[in-house]
């Protein structure tokens, strides 16, 4: 299916692996123009030979300090003549993953920034760039613990929830300027850092990787996945490819789950 996106501008923030660079490639792919936006300037150089396409860039920024987020979306619209929609996918700080007690105010404050605060800085900064364009899509990324609450996540699950309900209140606001806004919700997806989990695993317990994730998941981590596996990022890069399209154009303030049918 064409997804209608040729020569359209996209920006990813965290586009230099996992489901952000799955995004950026399934654009790339349909003759999207599209930028990558990351911290480390070699990373993303890198992530931008693996995207291929004609027209995809660098943007080199952090989100999650005061008025890049703005400079980094202005280089994009330069750079890409124009912006039709801007995908989020950061925002899993392993700190967030604390219960009550052991959440200080540091690690709050951290979860804040990385996780609520760096996608409210592009968010404000794109909106007004897709409002004079005509319109066009927000796409963010919350998560599936915020349908399933965990003590231990407290952070996380709480920030990814507000998460959740500003993209709706951005959604209901500017839907009438043309732009689009909705929350993607993974479940437990294999990126590098699940991948290299896995052989972590087998080689602790002296086993073979094959089958020993998914066996975890559903024995330890009591995750009752109707698939029974974890996803791929590749499969969520599609789907947020398709929500930052015009194939997409009647759904907005959705949160979506994309988890393999856990815990129905």
């Amino acid at each position: 299916m064409d997804l209608g996106v040729r020569d359209r501008g996209y920006l990813i923030v965290g586009g230099t692996a996992g489901m952000g660079l799955a995004t950026a490639t399934v654009l790339a792919a349909e003759g999207a123009r599209v930028a990558v936006a990351a911290r480390d300037a070699d990373r993303a150089r890198a992530a931008v030979t693996r995207i291929g396409g004609q027209h995809t860039t660098v943007v080199v920024g952090d989100v999650n300090r005061d008025g890049e987020a703005d400079r980094i979306v202005a280089e994009a619209v330069e750079t890409l003549g124009g912006l039709a929609g801007v995908a989020v996918t950061t925002g899993t700080g392993t700190p967030s993953h604390s219960d009550l007690e052991r959440a200080s105010d540091a690690v709050w404050a951290d979860a804040v920034q990385d996780i609520l605060m760096g996608t409210v800085r592009t968010v404000r900064a794109a909106v007004p760039q897709l409002v004079a364009g005509g319109g066009g899509t927000v796409v963010t990324t919350a998560a599936y613990g915020m349908r399933a609450y965990h003590a231990d996540r407290l952070p996380y699950v709480t920030l990814k929830s507000g998460l959740a309900a500003f993209t709706k209140t951005i959604a209901m606001a500017y839907g009438r300027s043309g732009v689009r806004a909705n929350c993607v919700c993974p479940g437990a997806i294999e990126t590098d850092s699940l991948a290299a989990f896995r052989q972590l695993l087998a080689k602790e317990r002296g086993v073979p990787p094959e089958g020993l994730l998914e066996r975890v998941m559903a024995d330890e981590w009591h995750m009752d996945v109707a698939l029974g596996r974890p996803g791929t990022p590749q499969e969520v890069g599609e789907l947020f490819a398709f929500l930052l399209s015009p194939r997409a154009g009647y759904l907005t303030g959705a949160l979506i789950n994309i988890d393999g049918g856990t815990h129905f």
